[in-house]
């Protein structure tokens, strides 16, 4: 399905050869776009805005950017669309993709078509250009599927790994493969798919295996997006549904770590064409959810309803990054605190969505006093 006409809507850019960011009005996409414009590059984003509230991303960035941003309302389906959006790139960040594990189970085709014959459009556009023209991928922790192999404890309100290895540094990327829902599926072949292109077709690609992303212009919601979930609930005064027991753990990072990451990877792109990394907060940003939730309530000043519900499908009990490879590969710093980051995200939702700031100044010096 087609919506939009790239040369009609955006003739200039695309004869500049531009940044490409598909999924460009979405969470990590909008931030990726705001760096590359704040560098000077010209921006030309391609999504569907079919997610909710993403049109608002859209705007800001072309209201930050003028003259820097362009827009093509289409559907990475669209073999016809992808490649012309694709045709002048300079470098392409692919982020457009179906991001949910529920809405794969309950419409698997969608899935299929969206983040595998939608990222398969996007690598042949490329490959026909006879360029090596760097893309770089969303991908998931979710290739390795539910983990249930790892022999876990539970200590307090968080699971622990028994392996001290993975216990000191989390999942690395020499872990199996073992794809599970047709999220992880598709996910997990779209991953494969980039990988193989610069292996047979010479394509300077780059793998990002992603854990919890956080931060500002995230519009969460219970499927996607649960750090930003969590907090736009608690600041309306809204109970929070955990599924499973909330002992379950992840490594959240920051927008601003994950945007680094993805702007290095493009400068390293012929070291680390070819290669997939585990990007997230690894061991130090390590949290469950009831964890976070005890976090919030101190960050807005007031305790939080919770309900609890079934476990859901796919879902690990513990996923932590093992960073090592990625923060060596591409130079990182230390990531932003888990704690600091959160309570900065709160501060953006609260004033994106005009709710009370009461007490905000003290909860932002407290953040900051943190280490």
């Amino acid at each position: 399905m087609r919506t939009g006409n790239p040369s009609a809507d955006a003739p200039a850019i695309l004869r500049r050869r531009p940044v490409l960011v598909t999924g460009g009005a979405g969470f990590i996409g909008s931030n990726l776009a705001d760096r590359f414009a704040s560098e000077g590059h010209d921006v030309l984003i391609f999504d569907a805005l079919a997610r909710p509230g993403v049109e608002r991303n859209l705007e800001w960035l072309k209201k930050r950017h003028p003259g820097k941003i362009s827009a093509v309302i289409g559907d990475i389906r669209d073999e016809a669309a992808v490649a012309e959006v694709a045709g002048e790139a300079q470098a392409v960040f692919h982020m457009a993709a179906q991001v949910a594990v529920t809405t794969s189970l309950a419409d698997p085709r969608e899935d299929f078509e969206i983040n595998i014959r939608g990222t398969l459009n996007l690598l042949d556009a490329l490959r026909k250009r006879n360029e090596r023209v760097p893309l770089i991928f969303a991908s998931t922790n979710k290739v390795y599927g539910d983990l249930a192999d790892v022999e876990l404890d539970r200590t307090n309100d968080a699971y622990r790994p028994r392996d001290p290895g993975i216990r000191a540094a989390g999942i690395g990327e020499a872990r199996p493969l073992n794809f599970h829902t047709p999220y992880g599926c598709s996910k997990g072949a779209a991953d494969q798919y980039v990988l193989d292109y610069a292996r047979s077709f010479g394509i300077p690609t780059c793998v990002m295996r992603m854990s919890c992303i956080y931060g500002q212009r995230q519009m969460g919601t219970e499927d996607q997006g649960w750090v930003a979930h969590f907090l736009i609930r608690a600041l309306q005064g809204e109970p929070i549904t955990i599924y499973g027991d909330g002992c379950q753990v992840r490594d959240v990072l920051d927008i601003s770590d994950a945007v680094n990451a993805y702007a290095a990877a493009w400068k390293s792109i012929e070291a680390v064409q070819g290669c997939a990394f585990n990007l997230g907060g690894g061991p130090s940003n390590a949290i469950s959810l009831r964890q976070l939730i005890r976090h919030i309530e101190d960050v807005i000043g007031r305790s939080v309803e919770t309900v609890y519900s079934d476990w859901r499908a796919g879902d690990q009990r513990y996923y932590v990054s093992d960073t090592r490879l990625v923060t060596r590969a591409l130079g990182l710093k230390q990531p932003v605190s888990w704690m600091k980051g959160v309570a900065a995200l709160a501060d953006w939702l609260r004033e994106e969505r005009g709710l009370a700031r009461a007490g905000a100044a003290s909860r932002l010096q407290a953040a900051e006093a943190l280490p």
